[in-house]
C-alpha cells in the first residue's frame, strides 16, 4: 500500500465537491484552502488533474462504463476517484504502475471495498483506451486523420457533435491546432494596470513577487510561466496585474476609446475589459468616461468594488440592466444620448476558451447555438447588438465581441445586424482601424493583423502555447 500524494488526494475532493455544487472547477480551485495549502508543485498537478477530469468528464464516464459487467453500478465518490485516476493514465506522463497504485489507493480512501474493482478497471484502460488515445493523438499531429472528427473525441475526451458544429464552423487545419491546444495547459498572460503603477514599477512589483514573466509586444503584456505565484502575490487582489488572455487584450484595443470619450460597455461582466478598455484610453492621453452595464446584479457589485481597488471608479459608473432594453425610449439617465463607442462583449458559448472554461466541453447545448431558435445565444447575441446600436451617436463606433469559435454567433450574428433595420445605418470596419491599434509598434501591429480575417474582423483561435479563440467586428454608423 503506496502513501497517496497531496494533490490526487485533493484534486479527488474537488471533483467531488464539483459534482456535488455544479460549480466551476477554477472558482473552487481559487478559494480552496486544501489547495492554498500544497506546495507549488502539488498545486500545479492538482489543477491540472481537477480541471482535465472536467474537461473530458463524458470520455472518462464511457471509458469507466465500458469496463464495467452489466448491471454494475458504482458509488459517485468512486466514480470520482477513478475519473481522476483514468484521467491521468489517459493524457499525463505520469508511469502507469504509478498512476494505478495511486488510483487504487485513492478509491479505498473513497470506498475501501472497492479497491479491487478499481485496479481492474485501471489496469484495462491502461492496456486499451491509452494506446487508443495515443493513436489518434499521433493521426492528428501527422494529419493523416480520415475521420478527424472521431479522433478529436479520442484523442482529447471530448464529444463528437461539438466537434462537427468547429469543423463546419472553422474548418479541417483550425479545428486541428484546437484539438491539439486542448490536450496542453493554458498559457498564462497578464496585463499591468498603469492608472495605479508605471510600467516599470509595476514589473519591479513583480519581480519582487518573484514571477517569471515575459513582456509581450502589445504593452502592458507579459506571460507568465509559473502561474500559481499570482494569487498568493496579492498582485492580482490589489488590481496591479489583470489575468486576461492576449486575444482579450487585442479585443479591448480594438474597441479602446480615446480619453475624454463617452463610452458604453455591454456585459461588463468582472470588470477586467472594463480596466482594459480604460488602459487603451491612458495610452492616449487620458481616461475615458465609461458606463458598465450588466444584466446580473452580484456582478455589478463585485466590478464597483474592483474599479475602487483598480483606480478608475471616478470615471467608471457601473449598471445592472438588460441590454435588450437599451432602445427603449424610457431609460436611466445615464444611459441616454449617444456614445462615441460602444462595445458589447456578448454571452456566448466560450468555444474559444475551452482550455480554461472546461465545463463548457461537455456541457454546452447544441440547440443553445442554433440561430433559428428564439432562446438560442445567437438569437440574444442579435438582439443585444440591435437594441445597443442604437446608443451610437452619428459618427460614432460599434464593436462586437465573443470568446466563440461558432459561425452562427460570429459572422451570422453580424450579417444579419447588417441586413436589420438598426445595422443598415451602420458600415463595417476593418478592426486595423482602431485607433489603439493604429497607434502600436509594427510588431505588436503584425500580431493584431496576423489575426484579421479578409472581412476585417479579428479571429484567433487557440494554437499550442499560443492565445485564445476571440472575434471582434467593428462598425461605424454613418
Amino acid at each position: 500500500m503506496s502513501a497517496l500524494s497531496p494533490a490526487r488526494v485533493v484534486a479527488f475532493e474537488m471533483v467531488s465537491e464539483r459534482r456535488r455544487r455544479g460549480a466551476h472547477m477554477r472558482d473552487l480551485l481559487r478559494t480552496s484552502r486544501a489547495m492554498a495549502g500544497l506546495a507549488l508543485r502539488d498545486r500545479a498537478l492538482a489543477s491540472r488533474l481537477a480541471l482535465g477530469v472536467t474537461a473530458t468528464v463524458g470520455a472518462l464516464d464511457a471509458m469507466i462504463d465500458s469496463h464495467l459487467r452489466h448491471g454494475v453500478h458504482i458509488e459517485p465518490r468512486v466514480r470520482d476517484a477513478l475519473r481522476v485516476a483514468c484521467y491521468e493514465l489517459c493524457w499525463l506522463d505520469t508511469p502507469t504502475a504509478v498512476v494505478i497504485s495511486q488510483g487504487v489507493e485513492l478509491v479505498r480512501r473513497a470506498v475501501p471495498r472497492a479497491a479491487g474493482l478499481a485496479n481492474a478497471v485501471l489496469h484495462r484502460v491502461s492496456e486499451q483506451d491509452v494506446a487508443a488515445i495515443c493513436e489518434a493523438e499521433r493521426r492528428i499531429y501527422d494529419g493523416s486523420s480520415d475521420l478527424l472528427a472521431k479522433d478529436i473525441a479520442i484523442a482529447c475526451g471530448m464529444p463528437e457533435p461539438l466537434i462537427y458544429q468547429l469543423l463546419a464552423s472553422c474548418g479541417e487545419e483550425v479545428c486541428r491546432e484546437c484539438a491539439l491546444a486542448q490536450l496542453e495547459p493554458a498559457p498564462v498572460y497578464i496585463a499591468t494596470n498603469l492608472a495605479m503603477l508605471s510600467p516599470e514599477e509595476a514589473a519591479r512589483r513583480m519581480q519582487q513577487a518573484r514571477l517569471e514573466a515575459q513582456p509581450l509586444v502589445i504593452p502592458g503584456s507579459w506571460q507568465v510561466t509559473n502561474p500559481a505565484r499570482l494569487a498568493p502575490s496579492g498582485l492580482v487582489r490589489n488590481a496591479i496585474v489583470l489575468p486576461v488572455d492576449l486575444a482579450a487584450q487585442m479585443v479591448a484595443r480594438i474597441a479602446g476609446p480615446l480619453p475624454g470619450q463617452r463610452v458604453l460597455e455591454v456585459g461588463q461582466g468582472r470588470g477586467t475589459k472594463t480596466l482594459l478598455l480604460q488602459m487603451a484610453a491612458l495610452e492616449q492621453g487620458g481616461l475615458a468616461e465609461i458606463v458598465s452595464i450588466d444584466s446580473e446584479d452580484y456582478k455589478v457589485r463585485l466590478a464597483s468594488s474592483r474599479m475602487a481597488v483598480a483606480g478608475v471608479s471616478a470615471h467608471t459608473q457601473n449598471l445592472c440592466f438588460d441590454a435588450c432594453q437599451l432602445d427603449s425610449p424610457q431609460l436611466p439617465a445615464v444611459l441616454s444620448g449617444g456614445f462615441d463607442m460602444v462595445f458589447i462583449d456578448a454571452p456566448c458559448s466560450g468555444t474559444g476558451t475551452l482550455r480554461r472554461h472546461p465545463e463548457i466541453v461537455w456541457g454546452l447545448s447544441r440547440a443553445s447555438v442554433m440561430s433559428h431558435r428564439a432562446d438560442s445565444l445567437p438569437a440574444l447575441q442579435l438582439r443585444m447588438l440591435r437594441a445597443a446600436s442604437q446608443r451610437v451617436r452619428p459618427g460614432g463606433s460599434l464593436a462586437y465581441a465573443t470568446c466563440s469559435l461558432l459561425e452562427q454567433e460570429n459572422t451570422g450574428v453580424v450579417q444579419a445586424f447588417l441586413e436589420s433595420p438598426e445595422g443598415r445605418s451602420f458600415e463595417r470596419v476593418s478592426v486595423l482601424e482602431a485607433p489603439a491599434v493604429r497607434s502600436l509598434s509594427d510588431a505588436a501591429y503584425g500580431l493584431v493583423a496576423s489575426c484579421v480575417t479578409s472581412e476585417g474582423y479579428f479571429a484567433s483561435h487557440p494554437r499550442v502555447a499560443s492565445f485564445d479563440g476571440h472575434f471582434c467586428a467593428l462598425f461605424r454608423r454613418n
